[in-house]
This record gives structure tokens, sequence and C-alpha cells, in this order.
């Protein structure tokens, strides 16, 4: 099979199967077009162990290993939808996103489609490995992978239009406010191991920032150290 039979897919992997998945998704109350046909498009399957591709346009969260997961479609979609919500109607209404977590690569193809630059850190070599591999079979270029938990994030003076983090601290740390431009939003879940907001944070001037909280939801939390 050719790289692009591949990413097209066939049966449960096909385009008919993922469209039927945006069906959901709109059911579901995700509306924006472009996020939509980027979902459409974006071959979740090929982000999978090859035992549950069958399952990639279903709406769940799904083992990766190293006890994470590929977030939930509805989920990324949400995510997504909210950082580029009342942004330019241009194919890529960002400049520099941030990603923390990225996992095997599937939030970050999906950011990839709507900014001219993302920075994604992985905090697991492993996964940090398989997802460069994966991105760079796609031709994604327009990407930065790092093998780092974050941490050092602090120290950083880049300022970004959006941030996504795919883990959950107890409170939004300081240091991503700081790295927001004027404008900019942060999406992130907030809480314990057991109860969790999606959280949209929105710089609206140098010390001011908007809050809102959009759902409940369960992620991985945000831990710090390097897993080799």
């Amino acid at each position: 099979m050719s790289a692009q039979e591949k990413i097209l897919g066939k049966g449960m992997t096909s385009l008919r199967t993922r469209q039927r998945l945006v069906e959901r998704l709109t059911n579901q109350g995700i509306s924006d077009v472009r996020v939509l046909e980027v979902m459409r498009d974006t071959p979740r399957h090929l982000f999978l162990d090859e035992a549950l591709a069958s399952r990639a346009y279903e709406d769940l969260a799904l083992p990766i290993g190293h006890q994470q997961t590929i977030s939930q479609p509805y989920i990324v979609a949400k995510m997504t939808e909210a950082l580029i919500q009342g942004e330019k109607l241009s194919s890529k209404p960002l400049e520099t996103v941030l990603e923390i977590g990225t996992g095997c690569g599937y939030q970050t193809a999906i950011l990839s489609k709507f900014s001219d630059r993302v920075i994604s850190v992985e905090r697991i070599k492993p996964l940090h490995e398989k997802a460069k591999f994966k991105l760079n079979a796609l031709k994604i270029r327009n990407i930065e992978l790092f093998h780092d938990d974050g941490s050092r994030l602090e120290k950083i003076t880049k300022k970004y239009d959006a941030i996504l983090s795919a883990a959950a601290p107890l409170a939004a740390p300081e240091y991503l406010y700081k790295s927001l431009k004027l404008g900019g939003k942060l999406i992130i879940p907030i809480g314990n191991a057991f109860s969790q907001k999606l959280t949209l944070i929105t710089r609206i001037s140098i010390k001011e920032f908007k809050t809102e909280e959009l759902e409940e939801v369960l992620f991985v939390p945000l831990l710090a150290g390097l897993v080799n």
C-alpha cells in the first residue's frame, strides 16, 4: 500500500467513516467548518498501533502506551476550535502555537493546519520519538518537537498566539500566562485526578486575563521530569 493510500485509509479508516465522525462532532456542537474539515482529513489511524486502527474514528480516547492516551476526537476539536475562535478566516490564523504534551502527535498534526509554527514538548522519550517519526512520515514541516517536560519554559521569552496543554495541573502555571501574546489564548485542563475543568484563558492586557470554564474533562496530570 502506498503512503497516500495509507493516509486515505479504507474500510473503518476510510473517508466515509471519517465523515461520520464529523457528523457526530457537529451534533456535539463543533461548528467551525475549518476544524471539521481538518478533523476529517487528518489520518488519526496512523497515530495508533495497528491493532487499534479500526477504532480510530470512534469518538473515544485510546491507549498509546506509557499510560497515556490519544485524546477523544471531540476534545481535540473543542480545544482547537477554542483557540482559533474569532481569529481571521485564513487557512492558518495563528502564527506560533505551543503544545505541552505531544503524545502520539495527533493533536500536533491538527494544530499544524492552523499555525505557521507549532512547538511541542513531550516528557516521555519513546512517545516523543514515535511522534517525530509519524509526523515526519506525513511530511508536516512547520513543527518543532522537543523531549522536554515544559518546566524549562519558565525561562523562555517567546510569546505565543496560543498554548494548548494536554495534561492537567492543579492550577495554570504562571509562566504560561506570561508566555501569551496580547490577545493570546491558553486552553488547559485544570484540576486533580478526579475532577478537572477544561479552561480557556485569554490575555486581555499585560496584567489582565479572562478565564472561562468550558466543560468537565479528564486528562493525565501535568508532571515534571523526563522519562527516557
